[in-house]
């Protein structure tokens, strides 16, 4: 958990805001160190949380969230986390035709076209009640990441729709939070793609509440700063505006620090 990004988005596991949706995206640069923020984060709130990692193992995220001084291991084993192996799940489709321990999430390995509607069942019935015999927080979805569907035959569409009833579901109806990360390919900068990445970016922009864009330097590698994260939050109501920061930032080996643009030594 980074202190200075609470600081920036003036919130705390004591004190946050529910019904909010989180959009992270990056271009250019790896934006998962939020990804690692943000289930941390949650966990301290003793949130029940629903994490799908696509990408990558429990055990890489377990590695990193132990340094941020949280244990995954621990959370899961109480009922607080539940984690879908998205790796583990495919490898259970592809070489044995059906999904490991009977999960359907992963149902559009088989039929793309069928949309994520096993994914999103595999989510409402993870976010409700509590587990492990204890009561938690308001849900949390995690999604890391949402653009690896579409690779895999899924339609922006269908990602779309899936974000949307999940947002009903966890936001709305459970007054809880989602934190989604999606990944613009370079390659699509000059190619206009009706079912790319930017085109699923778009359509999230419009439903979520904050969003933190994370780039590379314009000016190019630095040793002393990582890349620049632009925070935007986006007024739901008649009459808000949307406002935006744009923050420097460098990754440590337990967090991050973050620095209004042009106060670093390093970067002007």
């Amino acid at each position: 958990m980074f202190a200075e990004l609470n600081s920036i988005l003036n919130t705390s596991p004591d004190s946050f805001k529910p019904g909010e949706f989180i959009l992270v995206s990056d271009k250019h640069t790896d934006a998962s160190f939020l990804i690692h923020h943000f289930l941390s984060f949650y966990l301290r709130a003793g949130c029940k949380v629903c994490f799908l990692g696509l990408v990558q193992s429990f055990s890489h995220y377990s590695a990193i969230s132990q340094r941020l001084g949280v244990s995954l291991t621990q959370a899961r084993e109480k009922g607080q986390l539940v984690f879908l192996e998205g790796l583990k799940e495919s490898l259970g489709v592809l070489l044995q035709g059906e999904a490991s321990k009977g999960t359907r999430a992963v149902d559009f390995l088989r039929d793309p076209s069928s949309g994520l509607r096993g994914l999103y069942d595999f989510v409402r019935d993870n976010v409700r009640g509590g587990g492990g015999g204890e009561e938690w927080g308001p849900p949390v979805l995690l999604v890391d990441d949402l653009s690896v569907v579409l690779s895999l035959g899924v339609s922006v569409g269908a990602a779309l729709d899936f974000s949307h009833y999940c947002r009903a579901t966890v936001c709305s109806k459970l007054q809880g939070s989602m934190v989604m990360l999606v990944r613009c390919e370079e390659e699509e900068e000059e190619e206009e793609s009706d079912e790319g990445s930017e085109r699923l970016l778009r359509g999230l922009i419009h439903q979520c509440s904050l969003t933190l864009q994370v780039q590379g330097l314009p000016t190019g590698y630095c040793r002393d700063i990582h890349g620049q994260v632009e925070v935007c939050w986006r007024g739901q109501c008649d009459g808000q505006q949307t406002q935006k920061k744009l923050f420097q930032y460098k990754v440590h080996d337990k967090g991050a620090s973050f620095f209004a643009r042009g106060t670093s030594s390093a970067v002007l």
